[in-house]
């Protein structure tokens, strides 16, 4: 497989165009000439870098679902909630649409995207399992699903709202919401840190990973 990599050709993050760096510094870190940028063949440490957001997300995915998100005292008592009881209320209390929306963003969405990411990271040191168009086409689903990662935080702010306006209770937030909070921003980074050119190079003749 011909690209540009085998050609001494590199691609500048900023402006995205093919850079040949100088003859001395072809592992290394050269500057695109259009826009000065610094140009690198591949992510450094791309993989060490994704799979240290991925296990750092999977280990605060447990106490984001397990601790409680809000603690709410009313007239009639206090409670701390978690998402999964969050996901309960709102199934027996007649809005069964809004539990399944928290139940997909909150726990269905966040468990599939960090089974994506950590399948992608594993394809580049196992190649040959599944075909780079189809890894490429998971990446960029994996990148869509990404540009909603907010939502999650948002819905869970919904139900704060909504329980305060039925409830009339104060609310405060907590540990499973910073919890949560820590697991969406980790899954936006080890995306972020994955280069999806190294699934081209390790489908290829030769593997290149710098």
């Amino acid at each position: 497989m011909t690209t540009a990599l085998s050609h001494g050709l590199w691609a500048c993050p900023c402006c995205r165009r093919l850079c040949r760096p100088s003859a001395g510094n072809r592992g290394g870190a050269g500057r695109c000439p259009r826009c000065g940028a610094t140009a690198h063949p591949r992510k450094p440490d791309s993989l060490s870098r994704t799979w240290a957001f991925l296990i750092a997300a999977a280990t605060l995915y447990v106490p984001a679902n397990l601790l409680p998100v809000m603690q709410t005292s009313s007239l009639l008592g206090s409670s701390r909630d978690t998402i999964i009881s969050g996901v309960v209320y709102f199934w027996t209390s007649g809005s069964p649409g809004l539990a399944l929306l928290i139940f997909s963003v909150s726990i269905l969405v966040p468990l599939i995207k960090l089974g994506a990411l950590a399948y992608l990271a594993f394809s580049v040191r196992r190649p040959g399992a599944t075909g780079p168009h189809r890894l490429g086409r998971l990446y960029r689903a994996v990148e869509l699903a990404g540009r909603w990662s907010m939502l999650d935080v948002f819905v869970i702010a919904l139900m704060v709202g909504m329980v305060r306006f039925r409830t009339l209770a104060t609310i405060e937030a907590g540990p499973g919401a910073a919890a949560f909070g820590a697991v969406v921003v980790l899954s936006m980074l080890a995306a972020a840190s994955f280069d999806p050119r190294l699934l081209w190079d390790a489908s290829g003749p030769s593997s290149h990973e710098h």
